[in-house]
């Protein structure tokens, strides 16, 4: 086991196994926090950070070799909900197929970078998804039209929802509650702007702290002013306590800055 998290060997064996004609595109979704210095198994002496190290752990070779892309990374700005971990960034990666993943897994080169991956993570979650179809467009009003425009201060910030739903006998039980929810919700935040990028249902949690999760949403705002316009509107906050705390069991919302966000044309593309 690595020293940031657990291995689901039940859904480590569900990526190896699926069979080729059954498989096909997952999105990984990371969740990082990082040491504050790296720590390397071999006692070295470093001045590298724990963010430092996974910047050099960082394997575009090996993905490209296996067809996968980053498709979305980001740094985190805010933790709304979710005390523990303090997550540091968050990324998805694009594989082509399942098998692609664990073929990454057992490169040479990428089993050689990962010691730095081990040096300088503290946690980490990534959880296998699959796109939801969207509830509404992905853009639906102009940015220059919105209240709160993306500036050179405060420019285009998404919301990053990891969620899991109450459930009984291994079904959801609260799908009106989330749906009244998000109802209000929608009719407060596309006047102000916002863009679905991605809502993905979570089809399993490779590693992580042994909690299971249903989705990942993302949802980009023109600024950090619109979204907070919609966080503090009175009918969504009722909303919120009245049907999201009732649908929900378990949650992370954090508001990132992505450098790279290629999830809607990703989507497109699966």
């Amino acid at each position: 086991m690595p020293s940031y998290g657990e291995i689901d060997t039940d859904y480590a064996i569900t990526l190896a196994t699926t069979e080729p004609g059954d498989d096909g595109p997952v999105y990984m979704v990371n969740l990082m926090a990082y040491k504050e210095r790296a720590e390397y198994a071999d006692g070295r002496d470093t001045t590298l950070s724990g963010r430092e190290a996974d910047d050099a752990y960082t394997p575009l070779g090996p993905l490209a070799a296996v067809g996968a892309e980053v498709v979305f990374a980001s740094d985190v700005v805010d933790q709304f909900i979710g005390e523990e971990p303090k997550w540091d960034r968050i990324a998805v990666v694009r594989y082509p197929t399942r098998a692609a993943f664990i073929a990454m897994q057992e490169r040479e080169d990428f089993q050689q970078a990962h010691l730095h991956k081990e040096a300088g993570m503290a946690e980490t979650i990534v959880i296998g998804c699959q796109p939801l179809e969207m509830p509404m467009g992905e853009s639906l009003v102009d940015w220059e039209d919105v209240p709160h425009p993306p500036s050179d201060e405060d420019g285009a910030y998404t919301m990053v929802h990891v969620i899991r739903f109450h459930e009984e006998d291994g079904a959801t039980v609260t799908p009106d509650h989330m749906e009244s929810y998000q109802e209000v919700a929608g009719s407060v935040a596309v006047p102000n702007g916002v863009r679905i990028d991605g809502w993905f249902s979570a089809e399993g949690t490779i590693i992580g702290d042994g909690r299971t999760w249903h989705q990942v949403r993302f949802n980009t705002f023109p600024s950090r002013r619109a979204f907070m316009t919609v966080a503090l509107d009175p009918d969504r906050l009722t909303a919120h306590s009245e049907h999201r705390e009732t649908a929900i069991a378990d949650t992370y919302a954090i508001g990132v800055r992505a450098h790279i966000n290629k999830l809607v044309e990703s989507r497109r593309d699966s």
